[in-house]
């Protein structure tokens, strides 16, 4: 049986969503507040992605909450990471697939954090070679960086490179999207942008980016 639809208030590919779907699956990741895994999630998966792609296209798509999971740091605390459901994950992959070309240029040479076709190890290999030049180095690292962006300014530093309006929608949405706490009750936010989300380390090199920038580029944190 054939599936008609109507205008769309977004173009959003079909094809996207389904690289999309290739990157989640090769990334595998545990299953989000649906208790949904990737195989289960592929027992239907025409008919998942053909829902997923129509909800983002008529602007109606609401993400669920992220699963809150904490762990253990080597000393001392905790790290909180937020867990996706499977269908959300896509969703996100395919933004930040829409988003990571325009913004990638913009970056500092010298950026390797979450950055495509970029590791840790390269970063090592670039410091191994300076260090034949240079007898110092500085360590600083940012306390809850992930927990505490700004919404407001990221969503204006996405807004400095795409007018695509379902990008921004989504993206505050994902903002928006509250925390389950193993107890089932959830935890509102205003700040911060989960770490483990798909979309999140995109959003956290543009803020990082632009808050260091600020002044020359024209935006400003709210």
């Amino acid at each position: 049986m054939s599936r008609t639809s109507g205008p769309k208030s977004f173009e959003i590919s079909k094809h996207l969503v389904f690289e999309a779907y290739l990157r989640v699956k090769a990334n595998k990741g545990a299953a989000g507040v649906d208790g949904e895994s990737i195989e289960q999630f592929e027992a239907a998966l025409k008919g998942n992605l053909y829902k997923l792609w129509n909800r983002l296209s008529s602007g109606c798509y609401f993400p669920p909450p992220v699963k809150m999971v904490e762990i253990d740091k080597p000393g001392g605390g905790v790290r909180v990471l937020g867990v996706p459901t499977v269908a959300d994950r896509i969703a996100q992959t395919a933004v930040a697939m829409v988003l990571e070309p325009l913004v990638e240029p913009v970056f500092h040479p010298d950026s390797y954090g979450y950055r495509p076709r970029r590791s840790a190890l390269d970063a090592v290999a670039v410091c191994r070679e300076r260090c034949w030049k240079t007898d110092w180095v500085i360590d600083l690292d940012i306390r809850g960086f992930f927990d505490n962006l700004d919404h407001d300014f990221v969503l204006k530093t996405v807004a400095h490179h795409t007018d695509l309006r379902w990008v921004l929608l989504y993206v505050e949405r994902w903002l928006k999207a509250p925390l389950q706490r193993p107890d089932g009750s959830l935890q509102a936010r205003g700040r911060g942008s989960p770490q483990g989300s798909a979309v999140s380390p995109v959003l956290a090199n543009l803020f990082m980016h632009y808050a260091c920038t600020s002044r020359s580029s024209g935006i400003v944190p709210a």
